[in-house]
């Protein structure tokens, strides 16, 4: 009984600590390409492509002329910023989906 304890709560600190690390941050990919590419990102075709630095930060187009919170402008495009640990989308319509808050034309995921 002791030893499926102990592996019971070995599996809850694993959950809570991976809970904790887990957080939502703009995802790092190839995006189509809309002028020139953000910084930290090269032409490929017709995509902008992270570069392999592994300083690269996510992106999303731009939308307007703002960037969402946490972002910041790089041409046509919005980078996140380093310290920024949310990701945003484009916002379709008047609302956001539950879980994120609205900023300017975009949708940002809530902490």
């Amino acid at each position: 009984m002791a030893m499926r304890l102990s592996w019971v709560a070995l599996g809850a600190s694993v959950v809570a600590l991976w809970t904790s690390v887990a957080v939502a941050e703009q995802p790092v990919r190839p995006l189509p390409k809309v002028g020139g590419c953000p910084l930290e990102y090269y032409s490929s075709g017709s995509y902008c492509v992270p570069s392999k630095s592994g300083n690269t930060r996510g992106a999303i187009e731009k939308s307007g002329n703002s960037c969402p919170l946490g972002f910041y402008s790089s041409g046509n495009y919005c980078l996140s910023s380093p310290s920024n640990d949310r990701e945003a989308i484009q916002k379709t319509g008047n609302s956001c989906p539950l879980g994120w808050f609205s900023s300017g034309s975009y949708c940002v995921k809530s902490r």
